[in-house]
């Protein structure tokens, strides 16, 4: 079993920065691949990042590529999201996930075995 904690969110202008932690727990963290989801009220999940087991591989949603950075320290058990340029439409609940599967960038919910309970993120206009 795998724990995970999100932190980092908050309210921020439209144009400002936010940086989100993910602390994983329960599992050895590189064996894991890591992502980042994200659910607006009304709306479905949806992919937002992925990074494979050493970092060495990421993908990224369209609607963020150029704008969002995910990175993972596996000495710390974390992962982060650096989010610059947010836009109103980034508002939303932001999840991250490991998936069993260290070499691959999973983009599906479903390949996801583990969520964490999620961090708010509200951009200003």
């Amino acid at each position: 079993q795998v724990q995970l904690v999100e932190s980092g969110g908050g309210l921020v202008q439209a144009g400002g920065s936010l940086r989100l932690s993910c602390a994983a727990s329960g599992r050895t963290f590189s064996s894991l691949a890591m992502g980042w989801f994200r659910q607006a009220p009304g709306k479905e999940r949806e992919f937002v990042t992925a990074i494979n087991w050493s970092g060495t591989i990421t993908a990224y949603a369209v609607s963020v590529k150029g704008r969002f950075t995910i990175s993972r320290d596996n000495a710390k058990n974390t992962v982060y999201l650096q989010m610059d340029s947010l836009k109103p439409e980034d508002t939303a609940a932001y999840y991250c996930a490991a998936a069993r599967k260290p070499w691959n960038t999973p983009r599906g919910p479903d390949e996801y075995d583990y969520r964490g309970q999620g961090t708010q993120v509200t951009v200003s206009s």
